[in-house]
């Protein structure tokens, strides 16, 4: 499990390095990123870890799988003259 170092509590928030950091939202569950912090969890990857999500899918996320597209379909007549000429 990751670990906030430098993880300050101040009437601001929960500060690392001097930048004011987001609790993590219901998306985050279950990533291996998220580590607790006095009671609450936190990213320890992203400070807003809201703002990620916005976007669809959060990048740092470990347990999302990504969908890869399906290869396309090769014309196999294309492809045997592609490979007699050399390409």
């Amino acid at each position: 499990m990751a670990q906030l170092m430098n993880a300050v509590k101040t009437a601001e928030g929960v500060t690392v390095n001097g930048m004011v950091i987001s609790p993590v939202v219901d998306k985050c569950e279950g990533c291996d990123r998220v580590c607790d912090f006095e009671g609450q969890q936190f990213c320890s990857s992203y400070p807003n870890p809201e703002r990620k999500w916005a976007g669809g899918r959060c990048n740092f996320a470990t347990h999302v799988k990504v969908q890869v597209a399906a290869a396309a379909k090769v014309n196999p007549l294309k492809a045997s003259k592609r490979a007699a000429k050399g390409r």
